[in-house]
C-alpha cells in the first residue's frame, strides 16, 4: 500500500526499493525556508538488523507493508529452524533463527508468542514480557550478604546466564525479564 512519506510513523513496517522490509525507528519531517520539504526515516532491516536511513520528499510515495500479527504456540527447534503452531487452525509455521535472534534462549515449549506475518512468512516475534526458569548452577549462599549488595552469575535450566541476588540458591525458580534477561523476583509457584 503506497502512502506519502510524511505520514510514516515509528513502528510502521515499510518495503524499500531494494525489496528489504524495515521497521521504522523514527521519522522526522524538515521544512526549510527555501527548497523542498523532506522526511528522514531511520529504520532497521528485519532480515539482518542493520540500521538504514532514507530521505524522501514529503509528498513522495513510500510502500507500506501490510503485516499481520497472529498468536502462535512454540513447539520445538530443529536444524531447519523453530516451529510454531496456530491454535485456531492448527497450521504450523517454520521460522528461521535469524528472525528470532537472541530471544531464542527464552522460548519454552507451549509458550504463546505473537508472530508478525508478511507474505506468509514470519518477519518478527514478540515474546511474553516475563519467563519463569529454574537455577541449575550458582555460587553458594553466603551468610550476612544482603539482597542490595552485588549480583552473582547463575546458569538457568535452558542454559542462559543471568545475574541474580546473592541470597538466591541453585534449585530456586525465578522470574526473568525477556527483553533484557534481568532478574525480576523469585517465582511464586
Amino acid at each position: 500500500m503506497k502512502v506519502i512519506a510524511s505520514s510514516i510513523r515509528k513502528g510502521n513496517i515499510i518495503e524499500r526499493e531494494d525489496g528489504h522490509l524495515c521497521v521504522v525507528l523514527s521519522a522526522e519531517s524538515f521544512f526549510p525556508g527555501k527548497g523542498t520539504p523532506t522526511t528522514q526515516i531511520d529504520m532497521r532491516r528485519l532480515a539482518d538488523g542493520v540500521k538504514v536511513t532514507d530521505r524522501f520528499k514529503t509528498t513522495e510515495q513510500v510502500e507500506r507493508a501490510f503485516v499481520e500479527d497472529k498468536e502462535y504456540d512454540y513447539l520445538y527447534a530443529d536444524g531447519d529452524g523453530l516451529h510454531f503452531m496456530n491454535n485456531e487452525n492448527y497450521e504450523q509455521i517454520q521460522v528461521s533463527d535469524d528472525v528470532i535472534g537472541d530471544q531464542k534462549q527464552w522460548l519454552q515449549e507451549g509458550m504463546k508468542v505473537i508472530l508478525s506475518i508478511f507474505n506468509d512468512r514470519a518477519v518478527a516475534i514478540q515474546l511474553p514480557a516475563r519467563v519463569t526458569l529454574e537455577i541449575v548452577e550458582t555460587e553458594p549462599v553466603t551468610k550476612g550478604q544482603t539482597a542490595s549488595s552485588s549480583y552473582k552469575p547463575a546458569k538457568m535450566s535452558n542454559g542462559a546466564r543471568v545475574m541474580v541476588p546473592p541470597h538466591v540458591a541453585a534449585g530456586t525458580r525465578i522470574v526473568i525479564q525477556t527483553e533484557d534477561g534481568s532478574y525480576v523476583e523469585r517465582a511464586k509457584d
